[in-house]
This record gives C-alpha cells, structure tokens and sequence, in this order.
C-alpha cells in the first residue's frame, strides 16, 4: 500500500480545471510542507498554461493573515473565510499544525486567497473591439457583451476607441479606456457574506475605479501595475499605465494608498515582485482628494503635486447639431501637456461612446444618434498625472436633418417683391421653417416662415439689405408634438428690388431713311439689357436675341418690313425685370421710287442696294 501525504493529496484536487487559480498558491504549499520537486514543477506548469506576459509580469496575490483567537479553531475558521468546513486540512498543512483543535492565540494562521469563496465581475457596459482572454483553464469565450459575467483571472485587452464598464460584487464600478490592457486577478470574498477581495493587474492603458464605501478593514481592493500598488475604500481614482512604465495615481474623492517599490535597475524593475522588495526600498504615500503622484519605470516614487484644476467648458455648445462630426474645442489649461476627453450616455461615465487623448484641447469624433450626453475634459500634466475633470451635459440634435439651399447661391441677390428664398425637400419631413435676419445669431428674425408645405417663403415685407437666412425640416411625432431639427448653417443673402421694366414710351426708333434700324432706350449706370427682334409678334423662336450693355441697339441686316421688339432690364445686384411689353417698328427699304415705295427686283424682294 502506497502511503499519500497530505499535501500530495491536495495536489491532486487543486490540479484540475475546475480550480485554476490553485497554481499559485499550490506551488506555495508545496515548498512549505515539502512536497517533492516534481510536484512542486507540475502546480507551476498549470501557471504556465495561463496569459504569459514577462514584461509586465506581476506578483501573486498575498494570502491572507489571520491573528488566532482563543477558542479558534481550523474547521470555524475554514466556515469563516472559505463557507467551507472541510478547507481545514489545507489550512492545517500549509501553517503546518500538527493539532487543529490546539491553535495557539497569537500567532499568524495564513489564509490562501484560493480558498475564498469566488465571485465574478458584470459587465455593464462595452463598445468596440474588446478581446477577453480566459482565466487558465477555462474555454475560450468570444467578445464580452452587456450582462456577461467574468471569473477571476480573465484578461480584457480593450482596443482602439472601445470601452468597458465593470460592476465587482460589492458594487464597485471599474471603467477601462480605449487600449487598456487590465486582468481581474482576484475576485474573492471572505466567506459567505463577509467583505470582498478586489485585486485588478494593469498592464497598460488606464482604468477609472468608483469604489463603493466599506466599514470593514477587511475589505481589499488594489490597483496594481508592475511598480506600484493602489489601495483604498471607497474613493473615485484614476491609473495610468504608460508605454514607458510610468504609472500615475490621480484622486478625486476619498484617499488612496500607493505603495511602490523603487529598483536601482530599470530594467528589471518591471518584473521583480513588490514582495521582494526590502523594507527600505518600498516606498508608500497617501494622496487626498485633488492630488497625483507618479511612479518612474524603475519604481521610483515622485512627489506628491496638486491636480490640474478643471478646464473651461464654459465656452462649449449645449447643443450638437452636425450629424456627421462632433468637434469639441476648449481653451488652453496652463500646465497640460495633454488633455483627455470623453463622452459618455450617463453622468457617471458607465457608458462612454467616445473617448481620446489629444496633445491640444481640440478633438474631433464621429457623429453620434439624437440625445443626451456628458463630456468630460481632464488636464493631463507633464508628469502624466490626470487633472480635475469638467464634465458637461449636452444634446446632440441632428434629426431631421436640415435642408440645401436651392437659391439663391451664397451671397446672392433675390428681389423683395417676386423673388423667394428656396431650399430642398428632405424624406420624412412634412414640413419647414425659414427665418431670414440681420444678423448671424438670429436674434431678432424678420422672417418666422412656419410649417411650410414646401421649402420655400417669399420676402416681400423686408426692406433692401443685407442678411441672412436659414432652414430647417420638421416633423409631427406619433403623438402631434412637432420635431424640428437643426437648422442649416446660416447663408447671406442681399434683398433687392428688381428693375422696373420698360415702358412702351421710353422707347424710341430713330429716323433711318438708309435702310436698316437703330433703338434708343433710357437705362441706369451698370445696368445691362436683354433684346429681343420678332417678326409676328411670337417671341419662342425670335429673329434677333442680344445681350446688350448700352441702352442702345442697331441694325442694318433686317430686311424691310414690320417688327416687333421688347428688352428685358438687367441690374448690376443681378435683379432683372420681366421683358416690357412689344412695341413694333419699321425697317424701310434701302432702295425706293420717287415716290417713296420700295423697289423689288425679279423675285419681289426689296433692293437692298442701288
């Protein structure tokens, strides 16, 4: 019979898929109860099989420390912190007591955190390209969606312009920007209902943490990165992980502990365990409300320094109406080097639909579907450190989409009495609103035309002058109340009043016994004229049809006969009458008898020369 020591036994239950976080701590109890090496070996190869990342590779989870009590015994405290009674011989072997009844108060009984019960993180919300890399062990799963829930030791590598929100059991909400790369390494309680065990590895990228309050001391929840520790209650804080291996810690409510660990070498202070670090090296400070400090590749810690204070949005419209790019500008903040912005459907900033780093304070999104939102702008300074954030509510109005202009083109002339200000039909409005005023902000409209059938409105009571003018579609909702969208961006136009056209008198025909027929007409300066020449009266296909730019005409290529003539009026602005009235005329023969008649030759046609 082959003899199986206790340590071996468990071993062998924690070595299976159903309990992968075991590795850890299994390779632990292995060296202190002295299991063999080969089995020492086999706890770390189920390690192995997990996310292998040697340049961000960071410590396990510290166990938990428990001071025994008189009357304390391994099966209670097996029920207390693993709600499993049964636990007590792992306890027992890897504290190495000999006696479970006879625990002596005073010392330290370690509690591996494997042993606690597991919870699991929901995700509330997620958009773009997010990658879930599974806890080892565990299948592959495809993209996270809303409702999921995440075991502990998953991995979630958010890419370009995506977003995730966790909720952690204690109602912990952990946001995580666009190309973060963050791993839920610990998702414990401490028994049934006891507090929860929060630990998250960044590994790039940043996340924003709100943590609910929590009386308990018990309670745990860390922040880590390869060089520092962010530990805290209840508080609403930021972690950056940089390219470089800078870290940086930014609070806005409560108080965060940061503990770091400094490293002469750089280069190998991103994988050496803050647990190997001696008491000399380890560097610890707490940060109020409205402070950051920053933590060097190589561990380092910088001083503690005030956050930027909030940008100006001040400045910023309320209301978006472009349905094809959101653009947000703000002013400059003395001191950033970078600014972060963020939109989000909620004021908590749970459901961020875009979100950017920028070098300047300007940033420039794709457009987004009607309704509300929160921008946030954050300062970043030249340490990396995040400042206050201004936070903004908006509207973004796009819907129903304006009209074009039709006429006039931009900065055009339309006559006050018979001209109109036109624009396109849009599908799914039912009708339109036009206002035409002095000035650009429209504060004083001229022109409220309402509920147009079409998108048209005459100007007839506006004096001549320059303007501007601008539309917008409408429609009624199920429910009656009418849906105007925005309007279009506003165009100038100048309001004129058309030539008068010519009256039958002013028209003279001047005396041309040689044939041929000169007109004569009053005009204004700059004034232009159009001509036409009709034999019949019927001007569809006229004899003569000119462009003239003196109030004069002649010619000698009209063959003698009755004619009829009319000229329309053309104003420098572009205004122009309507053709005057037909006023006929002569033209006489070139070659006549004595007694005035004209002379024909064989065809019968009049002599157009002696």
């Amino acid at each position: 019979m082959i003899t199986m020591r206790p340590c071996q036994r468990w071993a062998e239950r924690s070595n299976t898929p159903a309990s992968p976080p075991g590795a850890i701590w299994l390779a632990a109890i292995c060296v202190l109860a002295g299991c063999t090496t080969a089995m020492a070996a086999q706890a770390g190869g189920a390690q192995a099989q997990g996310i292998a990342d040697p340049a961000t590779t960071l410590p396990p989870v510290t166990d938990i420390q428990h001071i025994i009590q008189p009357g304390d015994t391994l099966e209670a405290l097996s029920r207390r912190y693993a709600d499993d009674r049964r636990a007590w011989t792992a306890l027992g072997t890897l504290n190495q007591i000999r006696d479970p009844r006879r625990l002596r108060p005073g010392s330290v009984l370690r509690i591996p955190s494997r042993l606690l019960p597991a919870e699991t993180a929901t995700v509330e919300f997620t958009r773009g390209a997010v990658a879930v890399v599974p806890a080892a062990g565990s299948a592959a799963r495809a993209a996270p969606a809303t409702g999921d829930r995440l075991a502990e030791g998953t991995r979630l590598q958010v890419g370009p312009d995506a977003f995730v929100t966790l909720r952690l059991a204690d109602g912990s909400v952990i946001r995580v920007r666009a190309d973060s790369d963050v791993q839920l390494q610990q998702l414990r309680r401490r028994g049934r209902a006891g507090s929860v065990q929060s630990v998250l590895d960044l590994r790039g990228g940043g996340v924003e943490s709100s943590v609910a309050p929590q009386t308990d001391p018990a309670r745990r929840f860390d922040v880590r990165t390869p060089t520092a520790t962010t530990s805290v209650r209840g508080t609403q804080f930021t972690v950056d992980l940089a390219a470089s291996g800078r870290a940086t810690t930014s609070v806005d409510q409560g108080s965060v502990t940061l503990h770091a660990a400094a490293a002469s070498n750089p280069a190998t202070a991103a994988s050496t365990p803050l647990a190997s670090k001696t008491q000399s090296q380890a560097q610890a400070v707490t940060l109020q409300p409205g402070q950051g400090v920053a933590v060097a590749a190589n561990g380092q810690l910088s001083s503690v320094r005030p956050l930027l204070p909030a940008p100006d949005l001040s400045l910023l419209p309320t209301t978006w109406q472009d349905a094809e790019m959101l653009a947000v500008s703000v002013p400059p903040l003395a001191g950033a080097s970078a600014y972060q912005l963020q939109l989000a459907r909620d004021s908590q900033f749970t459901e961020v639909v875009r979100s950017q780093r920028s070098d300047t304070p300007t940033s420039r999104w794709s457009g987004l579907p009607d309704g509300s939102y929160y921008l946030s702008v954050r300062g970043v300074d030249d340490a990396g450190i995040l400042g206050r954030a201004a936070v903004q509510s908006i509207t973004v109005k796009t819907q129903p989409v304006p009209p074009l202009y039709q006429s006039p083109a931009p900065g055009g002339t339309v006559d006050r009495k018979q001209g109109e200000l036109r624009c396109t039909g849009v599908d799914g409005a039912n009708f339109y609103r036009i206002q035409l005023a002095s000035d650009p902000s429209f504060t004083q409209p001229l022109v409220h035309a309402d509920r147009l059938a079409e998108c048209r409105t005459t100007i007839a009571q506006v004096p001549p002058g320059a303007y501007f003018w601008r539309a917008a579609s409408g429609r009624d909702l199920p429910d009656g109340t009418p849906d105007i969208g925005p309007y279009a961006k506003p165009q100038r136009v100048v309001v004129g009043e058309a030539p008068a056209p010519l009256s039958a008198a002013s028209l003279q025909v001047a005396d041309d016994s040689g044939g041929g027929a000169r007109l004569y007409w009053a005009g204004e300066p700059g004034q232009t004229f159009q001509l036409q020449v009709s034999a019949n009266g019927d001007f569809s296909q006229p004899l003569v049809d000119t462009h003239l730019s003196q109030p004069a005409w002649a010619s000698s290529e009209l063959p003698a006969g009755r004619y009829q003539v009319r000229i329309k009026v053309m104003d420098p602005s572009g205004l122009q009458s309507s053709f005057s009235s037909a006023r006929s005329f002569s033209v006489p023969a070139a070659v006549q008898s004595g007694t005035g008649l004209p002379v024909t030759a064989s065809d019968g046609q009049p002599l157009t020369r002696p």
